[in-house]
């Protein structure tokens, strides 16, 4: 009787990691490690501060995948990191993707993580986590933005599953936590009115510095006229905090929003030239 070997399907794991130390009034490498599908990848800047292009060089994620991301910014360094292109999330024939992302900023330094949209196809299945750490003094940006499917390609995200998990402490203090999960039949739960209304793009914009409550009526302004965005204000344990949520139609007009409000909180600089590529 001949047997058939049951063989488990290659999956894709990656692990990055980036250190950033104060050298001569700029932001250097202090450490740098690759392994895997995980690249990084440090662009020529001209300024004080460092770009890092994380790149999944399998060219996608699919269910059972695994990538894991560390960042360690120095005293008084400045650290921009994106993503060479969108992520794409594909349809899992079994288990679930996890993309671990976990960050920290020393006394005076900045971090801003500005990943280019993440794309979910239709019966995706991705567990994703944001661990950040701040110096009480360390200030810190984060912009997450997810396309169910591509609108131009006429892709529609039936069911899946998408979690996300944030948690961002400032000394031994939880400045921020929240947990994302669109499971199962995706479609339907987009569709109401009190989840995205039907809309098929959405972001998360958080931002701690000492210039938060500046930085709100400038925000505000960049967004008077869009129903579907807004931003709030907190103080949490004495630190302020900004976090601003938007829903749009597609992936055109989310980026249409987010550039302005991310240009306001890098001080009038665009988004990584990735970007725009």
């Amino acid at each position: 009787m001949n047997e058939t070997a049951i063989v488990a399907p290659q999956r894709a794991w990656g692990k990055g990691r980036l250190v950033a130390k104060p050298q001569g009034g700029r932001t250097r490498i202090a450490e740098l490690y690759q392994e895997g599908c995980a690249k990084i990848r440090l662009p020529k800047t001209f300024d004080a501060s460092m770009e890092a292009v994380l790149i999944n060089s399998s060219g996608g994620v699919t269910g059972g995948d695994r990538l894991a991301w560390a960042f360690e910014a120095g005293e008084g360094t400045s650290l921009t990191l994106t993503t060479q292109a969108c992520e794409k999330i594909y349809r899992a024939s079994a288990g679930t993707a996890d993309i671990a992302t976990c960050i920290s900023v020393a006394a005076g330094g900045r971090v801003d993580w500005l990943p280019q949209e993440t794309i979910l196809f239709d019966r995706a299945s991705l567990s994703r986590s944001l661990e950040v750490d701040l110096a009480e003094d360390a200030s810190f940006l984060a912009v997450e933005a997810v396309l169910l499917g591509r609108k131009a390609m006429g892709e529609v995200v039936h069911a899946g599953l998408f979690r996300d998990r944030w948690r961002i402490r400032s000394g031994d203090k939880l400045l921020h936590a929240e947990n994302l999960a669109l499971t199962d039949e995706i479609a339907i739960l987009a569709g109401r009115r009190a989840v995205l209304d039907g809309a098929a793009a959405f972001a998360t914009l958080f931002y701690t510095a000492p210039d938060c409550e500046l930085m709100l009526s400038r925000l505000r302004g960049a967004l008077a006229g869009y129903a579907c965005a807004g931003v709030s204000h907190f103080q949490v344990g004495g630190r302020d905090k900004l976090v601003a949520r938007v829903v749009a139609p597609d992936g055109f007009i989310l980026r249409k929003i987010l550039i302005p409000l991310i240009s306001h909180l890098r001080k009038d600089a665009s988004v990584p030239r990735v970007w725009t590529l």
